[in-house]
């Protein structure tokens, strides 16, 4: 049973149960030798540097940005650093290495730092990578269909705007769920169909890199839990699914390469976020 010492999505054994079960302290990894293991996987030939140097980046962020509540520098953001970095060693094999966690690096991160952190982000990989520079990607197909997709939605194609498109796609490649954060009227709900609209386009067009997209949206927070994820009756000892297991059957029974976007449009709170862990 793991244990979370005042988080609100989990619930507080009673002491006389807490009595029965030995308990055993965690520590924690040792990041930089799973990195260099995990890099060494996908083809890295200099695995052990790189490691280190993905370490002190966050380690180093950590110490130098500003606290926030979606800032992460634990296992999963170093998880996703490494596959980021994997699948462009998969897709340019005799770049340099340096260039390819870099890249790697800034493609994960860049997205979730505030505007007043990232002059400091990019003052520590420039410490860090001191001469390599982040080639520009190229998205030029992605951004013509984005700026038709913006005048169908009547938002215009302001470049910040545009770039925060870029950004949550370059998350859906190495993210199988992630989370558009942001105040009210900031631009969330445009930004997803923005993206939508512009990859079924492409996939039209016969692009073979962007697929048609499909995207259900519902509120979590207009139904009880029991609607959102099923609930078992007491009374007839019935199980009835809810809102988000119909969803997920139909999608998952739709054939095809085809992306499907479930997509939860509303506040978030640890009561029904917390039940995503066990779907």
């Amino acid at each position: 049973i793991t244990m979370n010492p005042g988080y609100a999505g989990r619930s507080e054994l009673p002491d006389n149960l807490k009595a029965l079960f030995r308990p055993c302290a965690m520590m924690v990894p040792d990041y930089a030798l799973i990195g260099e293991i995990s890099l060494m996987s996908f083809g890295f030939k200099r695995g052990r540097p790189l490691a280190r140097k993905m370490v002190a980046t966050f380690k180093l962020c950590s110490e130098q940005l500003s606290a926030q509540d979606h800032y992460d520098y634990g296992m999963r953001a170093v998880k996703s650093v490494i596959t980021a970095a994997g699948n462009l060693k998969r897709d340019f094999p005799e770049d340099d290495e340096e260039v390819l966690l870099l890249r790697g690096l800034m493609d994960v991160n860049t997205p979730k730092f505030l505007a007043h952190d990232l002059p400091l982000f990019e003052g520590i990989i420039s410490d860090l990578f001191p001469g390599v520079t982040k080639p520009d990607a190229d998205y030029d197909d992605l951004i013509g269909a984005l700026e038709v997709a913006c005048r169908d939605l009547k938002v215009q194609p302001v470049p910040a705007f545009i770039d925060k498109v870029i950004q949550l796609y370059e998350m859906t490649v190495v993210r199988h769920g992630l989370m558009l954060v942001g105040p009210t009227g900031g631009g969330k709900t445009m930004c997803y169909r923005a993206l939508r609209l512009a990859q079924t386009a492409l996939a039209f067009a016969g692009s073979q890199t962007y697929h048609k997209t499909k995207c259900v949206c519902l509120n979590p927070k207009s139904i009880t839990m029991g609607q959102l994820y099923g609930d078992f009756d007491e009374a007839t000892h019935e199980w009835t699914d809810g809102v988000l297991a119909c969803y997920m059957r139909d999608l998952s029974e739709e054939p095809g390469p085809d992306k499907k976007w479930m997509m939860f449009d509303g506040p978030v709170d640890a009561i029904w976020i917390e039940n995503m862990n066990t779907v």
